[in-house]
Parts: structure tokens; sequence; C-alpha cells
């Protein structure tokens, strides 16, 4: 991670300025943004009755505009107010070329409402998200708003979000772009498992891809009995694969992970992401053919990615036949959707995503429910971005003790560094972030610096 720049930019000063005037104009009483009936330190309380004041504040910022802007490979929301405060939300990468009018979409829903509600804004916009990656632009949004809202109050986001639990958030690294395998050997999963475990950061949980999630079933001879013509699949082919195992290739798959786990060692937790793709009857019998492996998790067998149904029932049978903990989720919206998983114990480990299911708030709802049946949380995030990880980590302070670590996003391009401030430098130390004190998300664009990387099309995107 390049060092973090401070900055002291004539756009840092005027989005302070800004702030200030704001927070004279309005009490911050009036800003209603407890979480589950917490006010944090310094909010005036509801009990003075003073409803002129509340409406005063609230009808002091409203939102003017809505824009999306690809900056590197990223989508990137912005939501701008009257006040001079804007918000900002990032889109995993992926959705990168064909994410953008689907944000603007929600334009006029949000034009002249007041940001600070984020619960009232979202109830208009919510029920037109869906699965995986039709949530990402609700999800954006929902992190733009309290963005704002922080700003506003000039308090971090976890304030609103009840106060932190944590002052570290763990996160853990997934090795599949960053560090792959090369070949195709076990001793080539093992030298993989061996350089990963000496990488920066110090992670503690290690994630690698096996099976429908890696390029096993296409050039693994006599891997798979799948004999769909034409091949049903898109241009990131081996993830699109699914059907019946043959037993050399379940031979494979552990001969290969037990050879991870050797590499890796003992003091580096082993969580294998593994499709969508398994029938449950192959799914059965690897997870059990790996228990030997000490594995942390095994994510995705029967659904996930962008799999636009959950599949409760069978994820419970492949649960209950295993003691290696079941994890999936990454690409369900909306906490309705985790409910059958959860009241079912269905899994051990839920992983929503935040980019995709909805936004933050919605993520520790899942967390405070799932919490209750002694489902434990793992959230997904590969492709979030740096204004993602900002996100996890806000929420992830205020997150309940099921919580084990989110994954980390690293920048792409690496210059994303270089445009914007706020992170700790380094981000993440021996695999815990500081959670900072910064208001809002706590990051800030260089405006100077982060023009140059605009699109034409989006050159007006920080006028």
């Amino acid at each position: 991670m390049n060092k973090q720049p401070v900055i002291s930019s004539k756009e840092n000063d005027i989005n302070a300025s800004n702030r200030r005037d704001f927070l004279k104009k309005a009490s911050i009483g009036g800003l209603g943004m407890g979480f589950l009936g917490n006010n944090p330190e310094g909010y005036i309380s509801s009990d003075n009755n003073d409803s002129d004041m509340e409406s005063s504040a609230s009808s002091n910022i409203r939102i003017t505009d809505l824009r999306c802007a690809v900056i590197g490979n990223s989508p990137i929301v912005r939501i701008v107010t009257d006040q001079g405060i804007s918000g900002y939300g990032q889109i995993e990468s992926a959705k990168a070329s064909y994410i953008k009018p689907h944000v603007l979409f929600y334009k006029d829903y949000l034009v002249g409402e007041d940001p600070t509600n984020v619960e009232r804004v979202m109830m208009k916009i919510r029920r037109m998200g869906s699965f995986k990656p039709w949530g990402s632009a609700v999800s954006a949004i929902e992190m733009a708003l309290w963005d704002i809202a922080g700003r506003a109050a000039n308090l971090p986001v976890y304030k609103l979000l009840g106060g932190k639990v944590r002052d570290q958030v763990r996160c853990y690294c997934t090795t599949m772009h960053r560090m792959p395998v090369w070949g195709n050997t076990p001793q080539d999963y093992a030298d993989w498992g061996a350089r990963v475990r000496d990488s920066e950061h110090g992670f503690s949980i290690i994630k690698s891809t096996i099976a429908y999630h890696s390029p096993m079933p296409s050039q693994v001879p006599n891997f798979t009995y799948r004999n769909i013509s034409p091949a049903a699949k898109g241009s990131r082919d081996y993830f699109y694969y699914r059907g019946p195992l043959t037993g050399s290739g379940i031979k494979y798959i552990t001969k290969h992970v037990e050879a991870m786990r050797k590499g890796l060692g003992d003091d580096h937790d082993l969580v294998l992401d593994c499709g969508p793709g398994f029938m449950l009857s192959d799914a059965i019998r690897v997870a059990k053919a790996l228990e030997p492996f000490n594995i942390m998790w095994l994510e995705d067998m029967l659904t996930g990615d962008y799999t636009p149904y959950v599949l409760a029932d069978d994820y419970r049978r492949l649960t209950e036949s295993t003691s290696v903990p079941i994890h999936t989720g990454e690409q369900l919206y909306l906490r309705q959707n985790f409910r059958e998983l959860i009241e079912r114990h269905a899994v051990n480990i839920l992983g929503p995503d935040p980019a995709d299911m909805g936004g933050i708030a919605e993520l520790k709802w899942v967390a405070e429910f799932a919490d209750l049946y002694g489902i434990q949380i793992a959230p997904h995030g590969i492709f979030n971005g740096v204004l993602g990880v900002a996100a996890h980590v806000q929420v992830g302070a205020t997150m309940p003790e099921n919580y084990i670590a989110f994954e980390y996003s690293h920048p792409d391009p690496v210059w994303w560094c270089d445009i914007v401030e706020g992170l700790p430098d380094p981000v993440v130390k021996n695999g815990l972030v500081d959670v900072w004190d910064r208001p809002g998300m706590g990051v800030d664009f260089i405006v100077s610096r982060a023009r140059k990387h605009l699109r034409e099309e989006d050159k007006n995107f920080f006028d």
C-alpha cells in the first residue's frame, strides 16, 4: 500500500467550512439518525420535544443531484446537496461496464429529499433493487447517504450505527487475483501456501479458490461429467460451470487442498471459495473429504456469485452433513432473503456484501438477527474498492460478537491510494484495520488528483 498523503487541499477546506455552516444552522438533534435507539454522545435528546428545532434541521439540507462516474475500474456514486456536503459510495469494479445507467435511474427519487433521513430515502428506492448485480446501485446510494449524514453531524458513521464495540476491524485476504496458484501440481499449491503465508499486511485468514470457482473444471482432465454444449458461460468462463464431479475430480480437490494446508501451516486459517456449481451430493462428499484439513469455511458450494435464489433447504442438508463450516450469501439482496438461511440454521456463516445487499445498515440488521441463531458473519467485498473498505470498517466497528472479518479489497488500480486521504497508513496491520474518527465514512477525494482519472463523459463529476 502506498503511503497515504496528508494534504490540506482547497476542496477539503471548503467541505469543512460547509459542514461547520450546516451545524450552525441545524441542531444535530434534528438529524434523527440513531440506529436501533442508540444516541451517540453529543446528540440532543428527543425528550426536548422541540419539534420546531427538528423541522428546521431537516429542512436545511436537501439532495440536489445524483451522479455516477467510473474512476479507474470502479463506478463511484456521488450524492450532492444544497449545503455543499457530498457523500460517496463505490460499486464493485466487476460492474463498471453496465451499472451507471441503473444508478442514475434513481435520481428523481432522491432529489429534494433530506439525505440525513437515510431510512426514509431508502424506503423510496429499496424495493426496486434485486439480487446481485441489481442491488448494487441501491447499496452505493445507501452508503453515500450515511457518508453525508456523518459529515453533516461531524461524526464518523459508526457513531450513527450505534457506536463502536471494537477499535480494530479484522479483514481477510482473497488471493485469487493478487497471489494466484502458479501451476497445477500439489507442490504448486504447497508453494502457494508458503508464499501467501509470508505476504504483507499479516493476514491471519487466507482465502483461495477451488473447483467451480477456479480453473479446475476447464484445466483438469476428467474433472466433471458436465457435458452441456454449447457451454453456458460468460467472459470469465471458469466461473460459470455447473455439473456432477467425477471421482477423480473429488480426489484432485482433496489432494490439492491438503497441499495448500501443508504449505500455509497451522498458524493461518484457510478459506475455500468453491462455486457455485456443485450438485448437493458432490458438495457433501467434498466437504466430508476436506474435514481433516481444518478449513475455516467452504464458501458458495451450491449458490453464490450471480445466482438469483437461495436454496436454504439444500444448504441445511449440506451443513448438517459435515463438520466443516458452510458459508454463503454474497449475492443476496435485503434482509428478507437471509431469513430462511438463518431461521433454518442452513449455514454456519453468512457472507453478505454491503455493496450488493442494500448497504451497511442492512448488513448490521442481518448480523444482529443471525447472532440470535448462533450464525456467524464474514462479509464479502473483494472488488468493493477503497471506499468499500471504509464502509466495511465503519459498520464492522459496530457489529455484534458473531462477526469474524470482512473481505479486504485492494486498491485497483494502485493509484487509488494517491487520490484519496483519510485511510490509515498502512491500511492493514496484522490483519486488522484501525477504526478512524473522521466525519462520515472518513475518506475524502483529493479532487485535484482524482479529476485526472475521470473519463471525458464524467468531467463534471466533482463540480
